[in-house]
């Protein structure tokens, strides 16, 4: 009788034990109907696949039929043929509302970066400090024009604020074409809001330095950074990597200057650049910067590979500098160019173009600023602006060729200078 009762007990809880697993594989099977459901009506939503309402949702269909517009141009070839140029692949809602050759008011300052699809994920952040009008140029390359083409689409499509103020522009080799994603649903799996996008980026987080592409692929920084610049429709613009930050507010703060100080037409304004350690939060005004820098987690940019390359900015006068206001932005001092200085800075769009043969490591950024000084203008300091890198550059983490690059592009440089002398022959400046 016992052994009985064990016995039904055992069967009872046996069956319900059977039950549970029954209805789990019934919900799990629900939740994957459901899923799939709802990716196929988020891949309607993105391609406006047959099934969904016409007409639903006519601003997404439109952003769609311009970027099928803009990869059906098949782009235009770069100066030298090697590279292949989408520009305004997607265009942001600030830019498609601007009026053909107008200079409004708003658009006075334009920020322009450029990346791999690896450090694409700095966006984000960026924009959210930055939060005015932004021209990203991306060099993909393989496999990666794909997945660049579809994460940008993705990008305008799941985030309102990267629509309504960030312009792409896509580079690829010359011999690669992009194409409409329609067909790359892998690209799309799991993506059902702007955190998605992200997330999927973070995936490709440092998949490889910039400058290590695989395949022996040349990093054109030059020809990336004049695609930026020409996508800022604005009278003046910044141009910096994309994993550096600027200090906030700098575009209300530069709008107001040039609201009360009238700007040379040969005059940039010099942000003064630093680094600061991986895990710091990145300083947001001239005083959280300074106290950051007076404790060693913040030091001038690249002070450990090349202290020359950024020493005459002169850190210490624009460290102890007087500041009026903690929104007010001035000229702190004003410096003649000198070898090997490569500043960041304001300036406006009409400054000379950065020279595109230089490619991958060295004197990509001081060629343009070597000019500059030579073409007469004049370098202006900001009195609490400025950009700060995310980690220190240190020795040994760059790649193999970093050193081989360097030297070739030194003769380069030395052959640039020499056409300086030709293209500015009234000059009486040289570098």
């Amino acid at each position: 009788m016992h052994l009985s009762k064990k016995c039904s007990v055992f069967k009872v809880v046996l069956s319900a034990l059977l039950i549970v697993a029954l209805l789990q594989l019934i919900y799990l099977s629900f939740l994957s109907k459901f899923h799939g459901k709802q990716q196929r009506y988020r891949y309607s939503e993105l391609f406006g696949a047959s099934g969904t309402k016409k007409n639903a949702h006519p601003e997404k269909n439109s952003r769609k039929e311009r970027l099928r517009y803009s990869l059906s141009t098949g782009g235009i070839f770069d100066h030298s043929g090697q590279y292949r140029v989408y520009k305004n692949l997607i265009k942001s809602d600030f830019t498609n509302n601007l009026k053909p050759g107008s200079e409004p008011s708003s658009n006075i300052l334009a920020l322009a970066t450029h990346t791999t699809i690896n450090n694409l994920h700095h966006l984000e952040s960026l924009l959210e400090r930055w939060q005015n009008p932004l021209s990203v140029a991306i060099f993909a390359h393989g496999q990666d024009v794909k997945f660049a083409t579809a994460l940008v689409y993705a990008l305008s499509f799941f985030c309102p604020h990267i629509q309504a103020l960030v312009d792409f522009h896509l580079v690829c080799l010359s011999g690669e074409t992009a194409s409409f994603p329609e067909q790359d649903r892998e690209h799309f799996a799991g993506l059902e809001d702007c955190a998605s996008v992200f997330s999927r980026l973070e995936t490709h987080r440092d998949k490889y330095q910039n400058y290590a592409i695989s395949g022996n692929i040349s990093y054109p920084n030059n020809l990336l950074r004049n695609v930026a610049r020409g996508g800022a429709e604005s009278t003046y613009i910044l141009v910096i990597d994309m994993d550096m930050m600027p200090s906030a507010d700098l575009h209300q703060q530069f709008v107001t200057m040039l609201m009360k100080r009238e700007p040379e037409s040969d005059e940039v304004f010099v942000l003064p650049a630093f680094e600061i350690r991986h895990a710091r939060k990145m300083p947001s005004s001239k005083a959280e910067l300074v106290q950051l820098y007076q404790v060693g987690e913040v030091r001038p940019f690249y002070e450990e590979l090349c202290p020359r390359c950024q020493a005459p900015t002169n850190y210490s006068q624009w460290v102890n500098s007087h500041v009026r206001g903690a929104n007010s932005l001035e000229v702190a001092y004003t410096l003649t160019w000198v070898d090997p200085w490569e500043p960041f800075y304001i300036g406006p769009s009409t400054v000379p173009l950065y020279d595109e043969s230089f490619k991958q490591y060295g004197f990509n950024r001081i060629s343009q600023a070597c000019e500059l000084h030579v073409a007469g203008y004049k370098f202006s300091v900001l009195s609490s602006a400025f950009v700060v890198h995310r980690g220190f550059k240190i020795q040994g983490e760059f790649h193999a060729k970093k050193d081989e690059e360097n030297k070739r592009n030194r003769v380069l440089f030395r052959s640039f200078k020499e056409g300086l002398k030709v293209k500015y022959p009234s000059s009486t400046r040289r570098c």
